[in-house]
């Protein structure tokens, strides 16, 4: 064994000094097109490299996600300082990025090694009752295309958490980088490539795709050997891609993570006791990252009031202290002055709140409006997500229209309730409501901030994603790319690890409706 990590170590340390020589090297003032060819070499390298992940053990996908972890966490200042130029975001922010990012490939490596989402059923045969033998567990899909985000460089595109995910689940992984940050993505795709090297896996596992021609996307969805598609960026995109999957003659699952406005529903309560200090909460949140935060606030519903204009006469207070800053590129900008101009001029709306310092470039500033309650419902524009430190404050003359606009909301990755608990008490009828309306519902506080954990739930309802049984962070993201096949009768010598009789891995089964990690002392006649 230690023979076999000192040759892990230097052929991982000839493959990196690989990597940093060609990083240093390559002219990436320009992003390749990726040909059809290509694509179709990588698709088919792809298959390839599946039937290897499905004779690889949990315990060896885990140490190869470890090693990537390790690949990412020695990436130096040329890194961030890579993804600052390409994306303005700060360097601190991108520091803590990057450890959210190798904490992900740890966390999931941890979670796949454990079994739990190859989640073993076993029945075992009782002859005398005509009961076969029984076996079931969870296999990777195939290969799956993801497509890198332009928000999180690290933590949701090329190296991100659906990568992770995939690569833990079995399956090989097609990413189409983000032309938004091209080096970024490559650096990253390099690290991830260095370890394929490195542990002589086939180099189909990983394939890193470049282009902005939305055609490689559509190709890529359309292809009869893609299994899967994980995205998160718009409504748009993500539903062009789901309606191409959707078309397909053996149609796919996507994974799109489209978007949210992500309410605040102000309860009265809370509001007469708490308006200045919540004010502050909330335009903290709606203006962190320049607004460029799928789970960003973008709507505050509260009766109308004195509580109200307290909270409002502070948001036009502290939305001075909001400097703009330059958003991620060029094009994110241009959309969010566009949305923002067209909600800002919809019929009784009202400008209430908004940054004075001039801009220059791309520069986002923050801004808020305010809009009755009729008019919100009546009004879809006013429902749609603007992307960037935008915020709609909706005033409700009883709380009856407080209810009505639970009941009109669309789904949501998340709903904020701002409340005491006598406010919960007494607005159970709603609470009720928008548990069907979202994937994470919070008690006070504000959204932004997605901790990576189990209990995570980053999903919600159509439009938010396209399947919200399902998460984006955190290791349950697994699930997505994998499904169960049952093995009937079948000899122990040619089961998989996960179901043999002696429970070679170690890991927690069901046996006959019961949790067991122990062996199976089957009775032989």
């Amino acid at each position: 064994m230690e023979r076999k990590q000192k040759k892990f170590k230097r052929s991982l340390k000839k493959a990196e000094l690989s990597v940093r020589y060609s990083i240093n090297n390559r002219n990436m003032t320009m992003i390749e097109e990726t040909s059809t060819e290509n694509i179709d070499r990588r698709i088919q390298l792809a298959v390839e490299a599946f039937q290897f992940l499905k004779n690889t053990t949990i315990n060896e996908r885990a140490e190869f996600m470890n090693a990537v972890a390790d690949q990412i966490e020695a990436l130096g200042e040329e890194l961030l300082t890579t993804a600052h130029a390409e994306t303005s975001l700060p360097l601190a922010r991108l520091t803590g990025e990057k450890a959210r990012t190798v904490g992900q490939w740890r966390m999931y490596a941890k979670a796949v090694a454990t079994g739990i989402y190859t989640e073993p059923r076993i029945d075992l045969p009782q002859p005398e009752k005509q009961k076969a033998d029984l076996r079931k567990y969870n296999v990777g899909i195939g290969p799956v295309v993801i497509f890198g985000a332009s928000n999180f460089p690290f933590a949701f595109s090329t190296a991100g958490g659906d990568t992770a995910s995939a690569i833990g689940a079995g399956c090989p992984v097609i990413i189409k980088a983000h032309p938004a940050h091209p080096k970024t993505s490559q650096i990253m795709a390099d690290a991830i490539t260095t370890v394929v090297t490195a542990f002589g896996w086939p180099e189909g596992i990983f394939s890193h795709i470049t282009g902005t021609s939305y055609v490689i996307g559509a190709y890529l969805t359309q292809h009869t050997d893609i299994r899967a598609v994980a995205f998160t960026g718009s409504f748009n995109g993500g539903k062009a891609l789901f309606d191409i999957a959707n078309r397909r003659e053996n149609p796919i699952p996507v994974f799109a993570e489209m978007g949210s406005i992500n309410p605040v529903f102000a309860l009265q309560r809370l509001l007469e006791t708490k308006a200045e200090t919540l004010a502050k909460e909330y335009i903290t949140s709606l203006t962190l990252g320049v607004g460029q935060f799928c789970t960003n606030p973008g709507v505050f519903i509260a009766l109308k009031g004195k509580s109200l204009d307290r909270f409002i006469n502070v948001l036009k207070d502290e939305i001075q202290n909001v400097a703009p800053a330059n958003m991620l590129h060029k094009g994110i900008f241009e959309n969010f002055e566009k949305q923002k101009n067209v909600a800002t001029e919809q019929s009784d709306v009202e400008l209430i709140a908004e940054v004075n310092t001039e801009t220059e470039g791309w520069q986002g500033s923050a801004s808020i409006i305010k809009t009755n309650a009729q008019n919100f419902i009546n009004n879809p524009v006013l429902s749609e997500e603007v992307f960037g430190p935008f915020g709609i404050v909706v005033e409700c003359e009883t709380p009856e229209e407080i209810t009505k606009i639970a009941q009109h909301l669309k789904g949501q990755l998340t709903i904020t309730v701002a409340a005491t608990d006598e406010d919960a008490r007494d607005n159970s009828k709603l609470i009720n409501i928008l548990k069907d309306k979202c994937g994470r519902l919070l008690f006070n506080g504000m959204p932004t901030g997605v901790e990576v954990v189990y209990a995570m739930q980053h999903g919600g309802p159509f439009p938010s994603t396209t399947d919200s049984r399902f998460t984006s962070v955190g290791p349950d993201a697994v699930k997505r790319f994998v499904r169960p096949i049952s093995f009937q009768n079948w000899p122990d010598e040619f089961l998989p690890e996960e179901l043999k009789n002696d429970n070679p891995l170690q890991i927690d089964r069901i046996v006959d409706g019961k949790m067991n990690s122990g062996s199976l002392k089957l009775q032989t006649t």
